[in-house]
């Protein structure tokens, strides 16, 4: 389970990455410059979800200052299928 930064996909679909910067199978080490070619992944996405909050808390002392702001980043959550080296 891989959780990225929210794509605009719906949950059970497919999304294939065709910049791949690395593969690694074993003992084999394969970098790409700047990727490597013909190389993709394939992922299914299991679910769009956030992460925990975040607490954003300002404050100024002798000034009664203070703000707090809650913050929670939206994720989709993927699970890979096929990972295909070119």
């Amino acid at each position: 389970m891989v959780e990225v930064e929210k794509l605009p996909a719906e949950e059970g679909s497919t999304v294939d990455f065709d910049r791949v910067l690395l593969l690694a199978d074993g003992e084999k080490l394969t970098v790409g410059s700047p990727t490597v070619q013909g190389a993709k992944v394939t992922a299914k996405v299991e679910a769009q979800a956030r992460a925990a909050k975040v607490i954003v808390f300002k404050y100024k002392h002798k000034v009664r200052y203070r703000r707090k702001v809650g913050h929670r980043q939206p994720l989709t959550r993927l699970s890979i299928q096929e990972i295909v080296a070119g």
